[in-house]
């Protein structure tokens, strides 16, 4: 199916969670292209900033900032209803507002996933429902939602609550592709972005219950790259882009050795990211109030050599399982005689970028 593209010049674009992580660096991409932002978050003064920043980016620039909290009822229809009001029309809808909880299912209190499942999911359907009949009348229009691989993918101890909510969102994606066409809105196209690691501020953000302090933090991309990558998919709109550290082959070697891939992940986190417990405070990160003083676009140590060493491990790990389920495949699908020979074929998620003059999930 061909969908309209959406060239970032003079395009109108609607980031959410703009004030921090992936959303601000997405904004400040997308303003920095050509395009008109009209940014929202929780963090006034955060997303002041980002405005300003937005506005300098480029002679002529424009951006508009809403503060609005995603979950509140009828904040979705008010951000659409200024960006029509102020712009004419909206191109692009980009949901990257997400929070994160840390701690086993039995240990989260009853009301941070449902805290969870809202932002990080629900709020995505409000945003849909908002844009999606001033898309309709111009029979085009791009809806991208930031998941993550953790939950569109795999699934890792302690992070259970934030990987069903991020399992919500792809699914949520899914549905909406096969609903949209029969309703004449082939033209809109609906793309989930699914990064693994980001040297986002999450890891400092994030809802920490047990108390479990941080020892390392898994390989990571930076923020720009997630944002390079929602750029592109305006323009060239896909049903997954995966993107960071082993997300491509992570798809694969989870389909092919999905017991392998599961313990391998479990055992690097439990023992690799998170210390004993009681090492931290029990605290609720920015679940239910937001960061405005510490937000940003990085955080973390993506670029230290720790982290490279970081994610040579991991891909050594996920490769060593992709080879072991891979000759697994192999050996079952042999033809008795032994010279049959099976394939597997992967493919590129998505391309090269060309130069150009200019993140969220653990």
């Amino acid at each position: 199916m061909r969908f309209q593209r959406a060239q970032m010049p003079g395009a109108v674009v609607v980031v959410t969670g703009a004030s921090s992580g992936i959303g601000r660096a997405i904004a400040i991409a997308s303003v920095t292209r050509g395009a008109r932002g009209v940014l929202t978050a929780r963090s006034a003064g955060a997303l002041a900033q980002v405005a300003r920043q937005c506005g300098g980016a480029r002679p002529r620039a424009e951006a508009a900032r809403v503060c609005e909290d995603v979950t509140d009822e009828g904040a979705s229809a008010c951000v659409a209803h200024l960006a029509i009001v102020g712009f004419g029309h909206i191109d692009v809808w980009v949901d990257a507002a997400g929070i994160g909880v840390l701690g086993t299912i039995d240990e989260v209190p009853y009301a941070d996933p449902f805290r969870a499942g809202d932002v990080n999911a629900w709020a995505a359907a409000r945003d849909a429902r908002a844009a999606l009949p001033y898309m309709r009348s111009r029979v085009q229009g791009v809806l991208i939602d930031v998941s993550s691989v953790l939950g569109g993918v795999v699934q890792a101890p302690c992070m259970g609550v934030y990987a069903a909510s991020e399992a919500a969102l792809t699914s949520l994606d899914e549905t909406l592709r096969q609903e949209l066409p029969p309703t004449g809105a082939r033209g809109i196209a609906v793309c989930t972005v699914l990064p693994a690691g980001v040297g986002t501020p999450f890891f400092t953000h994030v809802g920490n219950r047990p108390g479990r302090r941080l020892r390392a933090l898994p390989p990571t991309a930076a923020p720009e790259r997630v944002a390079r990558a929602v750029v592109r998919t305006a323009a060239h709109p896909r049903r997954r882009v995966l993107v960071g550290p082993g997300a491509r082959i992570l798809p694969w070697s989870h389909a092919v050795a999905p017991r392998l891939v599961g313990r391998a992940v479990a055992w690097r986190t439990e023992h690799g990211y998170l210390d004993a417990p009681d090492t931290a405070p029990d605290t609720t990160g920015t679940l239910y109030e937001p960061c405005d003083g510490a937000a940003a676009v990085h955080g973390g140590a993506h670029a230290s050599l720790r982290a490279l060493g970081r994610r040579a491990a991991a891909a050594t790990v996920v490769g060593a399982a992709g080879v072991v389920g891979g000759r697994t495949v192999r050996r079952r699908r042999r033809p008795r005689s032994g010279r049959g020979v099976f394939h597997l074929r992967g493919g590129r998620t998505h391309g090269t970028v060309a130069p150009s003059h200019t993140r969220h999930a653990p």
